[in-house]
């Protein structure tokens, strides 16, 4: 699991992709159609060729240009599909710990978070996207939080459901925000979400060693009462930012015309950012019910 921020893209922002091969044309014709040598194409057939007529030329010129999807470029639909297949297999891995004993799902979501961990690492890192490694991480994910839901479910019951509906809630509202062009990664925001981003990295990192030394014997550790509150919201507005970055470079990589196989790169960024915010949105439920 993230611990927080979305570095998928750091290094991949799609600039330095190179686009997808032009399509080819014909031997000895340039670029608008005429022969390099000065005479038309269906004058003279080349070796093997056959002649073709002034009707048939005409119908070839008329043609519409490749669309990226014929050119092997990364479209919108691709991201959506994608997306799409990662987020079905962290459903499945969810549904699996969420219908084993809890003394198992537990386990399983120990596992999860540690495999999950080491293969977002290692899809970060990797330089080209490997569909397998990903959908493995979504599925381990999936073993993770589904272990999550069903502890803090039988605790506060009916937390689960909330958190589901408040990440889809989350995403839609950010996306219709992106598409209107009001929210925007402009380079001060990008430095505001770096300064926080590191902030609350260190505040969890403190939390966590706190916790497992015994130092605060609270639920969510330092995380509890209005400073867990106040936290909860701060990370939720961090995670929704993420979500910001991911849409720009999505978008970005549609309009400089990166190679197909980056449409994966941007679903398992946009996998990582949602399984982060929907922890951040439980672990924030679970502390207003704590406080009842």
């Amino acid at each position: 699991m993230a611990l927080g921020g979305n570095p998928i893209f750091n290094g991949k922002n799609f600039r330095g992709a190179t686009q997808a091969p032009p399509v080819p044309q014909a031997y000895g014709h340039n670029n608008y159609g005429q022969n390099q040598f000065g005479q038309q194409g269906y004058a003279q057939p080349g070796y093997g060729q056959q002649s073709m007529s002034n009707d048939q030329l005409q119908q070839m010129y008329n043609r519409p240009a490749a669309g990226p999807a014929e050119t092997g470029r990364m479209t919108f639909d691709d991201v959506i599909v994608k997306t799409a297949v990662c987020l079905g297999a962290v459903v499945v891995g969810a549904a699996v710990t969420l219908s084993v004993a809890l003394g198992l799902a537990s386990m399983l979501m120990i596992v999860g978070a540690l495999g999950g961990f080491v293969l977002a690492l290692v899809n970060t890192f990797k330089k080209q996207p490997s569909p397998a490694l990903i959908l493995a991480y979504a599925a381990l994910e999936g073993l993770f939080l589904g272990g999550l839901t069903r502890v803090l479910d039988t605790m506060y019951p009916g937390v689960g459901l909330q958190a589901v509906v408040g990440t889809l809630s989350v995403f839609a509202v950010t996306l219709l925000l992106f598409k209107s062009g009001k929210v925007r990664a402009t380079p001060k925001a990008m430095k505001f979400f770096m300064i926080a981003i590191v902030g609350y990295a260190l505040f969890s990192l403190v939390n966590m060693v706190m916790m497992l030394t015994g130092l605060t014997t609270e639920p969510f550790g330092l995380r509890s009462g209005i400073i867990g509150v106040v936290i909860g919201i701060l990370a939720i507005g961090l995670a929704a930012f993420s979500l910001v970055m991911d849409f720009t470079n999505i978008e970005e990589g549609v309009r400089n015309g990166a190679p197909e196989r980056f449409s994966w790169t941007a679903a398992f960024g946009l996998t990582v950012t949602l399984v982060w915010l929907y922890v951040e949105i439980i672990r924030l439920l679970a502390i207003l019910r704590g406080d009842d």
